[in-house]
């Protein structure tokens, strides 16, 4: 699948999903916009690129600051004018307990990364993607958000309404020429699944960079 001149950003791009996918985009020959707070994996991943042969913009960034969202939008319209392809992968887990016991600020901060900033990030990009030759967006989901799992309530609920808004989105632009949609990456060795399952054999995970390919295959 050949991206050439298509401009593409990435949430969550400094590892893991985040990292293969923008990594995918760039081989394919698009221009990528590589989002993330993590300065030292945003430039491993820009070297990686430049290696590829491919191209790359860096912008340190917390997703949690909704105000900086915007600013990025215009920023890309006043660079570029539009946008062709979003990739909503930033999320975190939070902590994994009983309901009851979630405190207050990780249950907000789990919402806000989880599902405010990818509405933030819909609000803010859709203009340019509107003004792509055929905008797409996807979305990384999970599974937990239709298993109601005993402990996992703040990560499955975030990713619950993540789903509803998405498919809402996309039923809103059934005739505007947008393509919007989710892909679930399933089971693989990332620091977000480590950290919810320490004790799990990891070598029976599928690799971060197995997503390329699916997710090239979702946009064609």
């Amino acid at each position: 699948m050949s991206l050439d001149g298509k401009l593409a950003l990435v949430t969550g791009a400094s590892r893991g999903i985040g990292y293969h996918s923008a990594l995918a985009l760039a081989k394919a020959g698009a221009h990528v916009i590589c989002v993330a707070r993590t300065v030292g994996g945003l430039e491993e991943l820009d070297d990686e690129i430049q290696a590829a042969g491919g191209q790359a913009t860096l912008v340190p960034l917390d997703l949690l600051d909704f105000d900086a969202i915007d600013r990025l939008g215009g920023s890309i319209f006043e660079r570029w004018g539009k946008l062709d392809i979003l990739v909503g992968n930033a999320g975190m887990l939070g902590s994994l307990s009983p309901i009851e016991h979630i405190e207050p600020k990780t249950f907000e901060k789990v919402f806000a990364l989880n599902v405010t900033a990818n509405w933030r990030l819909m609000r803010s990009l859709s203009p340019l993607l509107r003004e792509a030759d055929h905008g797409r967006a996807i979305f990384m989901t999970s599974s937990a958000a239709d298993e109601n799992k005993p402990f996992w309530g703040a990560y499955a609920a975030s990713y619950s309404a993540l789903q509803t808004l998405v498919e809402t989105w996309a039923a809103e632009n059934q005739k505007s020429g947008l393509s919007i949609g989710l892909l679930d990456p399933g089971p693989m060795e990332t620091a977000l699944r480590a950290s919810a399952m320490p004790g799990e054999d990891r070598a029976n995970l599928q690799h971060p960079s197995e997503i390329g390919a699916r997710l090239l295959a979702s946009l064609a």
